[in-house]
């Protein structure tokens, strides 16, 4: 049974297409479900003249502030599924697989592109790279 069920999102709808079926596989299993955001870690905001306006920590606090607010948000749609979020820097792929061993989930539910299994398999992108990588079981929602 799949009692803690990853699903890394981002800003596009596309992403958010599993979610009616993460909300069916954890109200049926009694699952946790930690939404995930990953984000490119940032670099200093400069202003035209050359002074910086925002330092690297700052600009980390203030995505991670959009990101939480944006998975609390979807968290709404898992109407009475328990939900944690949690949003992670760097390299989507690493991150996703690191939060999936952190977390101890059961299953990575993504969704992705309508491709032939072959290339998919094949591919360089994220999705296929998690496939490819993980330790747990992927659950694919082809759009």
């Amino acid at each position: 049974m799949a009692k803690r069920i990853l699903v890394p999102l981002d800003r596009t709808s596309t992403s958010e297409a599993v979610l009616p079926f993460v909300s069916d596989l954890a109200h049926g299993a009694g699952s946790t479900v930690r939404l995930l955001r990953v984000e490119p870690v940032p670099n200093n905001v400069v202003s035209d003249s050359g002074r910086v306006v925002a330092y690297t920590d700052q600009e980390m606090a203030r995505l991670e502030a959009e990101g939480l607010a944006h998975l609390d948000a979807i968290a709404t749609l898992l109407q009475g599924v328990p939900v944690e979020r949690v949003v992670r820097f760097g390299d989507p792929a690493s991150e996703i697989l690191t939060e999936a061993d952190t977390f101890g989930a059961d299953v990575i539910a993504l969704t992705t592109r309508g491709r032939s299994w072959l290339r998919h398999t094949l591919s360089r992108g994220i999705v296929a790279q998690v496939f490819r990588k993980s330790r747990v079981p992927v659950l694919l929602l082809r759009q």
